[in-house]
């Protein structure tokens, strides 16, 4: 990868978006945050995003909906989305996949595992 890709991370716990916005930027990526959907939203319309790391359980809206409002803006349809949840039911996963996202992680997952798998999707896009 030459040029530093952009990533969004959306999620309503101030520690996991400072947590996942350091190992992201150890990794040398250009990292922006909201702080739940609608912001995330914002952010997406006011920048370059190569990638969005959401979460699904937020207040004012949630992963899935917010996925789904991404997903209904035909330049964002093919945009990279990586949930990342406590949420680990199979029908949490179902629905992130029914609403739009394209690899959907456990936490906690590893700094690793987060990087390689954001290195594989930027990849194959």
């Amino acid at each position: 990868m030459s040029a530093k890709k952009n990533i969004l991370i959306v999620d309503d716990s101030e520690f996991v978006r400072n947590y996942h916005a350091y190992i992201l930027e150890q990794a040398d990526f250009h990292v922006m945050t909201a702080m739940d959907g609608s912001d995330g939203l914002e952010q997406l319309f006011a920048n370059q995003c190569d990638l969005i790391l959401t979460d699904i359980n937020m207040t004012n809206m949630d992963g899935y909906e917010f996925i789904r409002r991404v997903r209904a803006v035909a330049k964002y349809d093919s945009l990279p989305i990586i949930i990342i949840s406590t949420q680990s039911e199979s029908t949490d996963k179902s629905k992130g996949f029914e609403a739009g996202a394209n690899l959907y992680m456990v936490k906690p997952t590893t700094p690793e595992v987060m990087i390689e798998n954001i290195r594989l999707i930027l990849s194959t896009n």
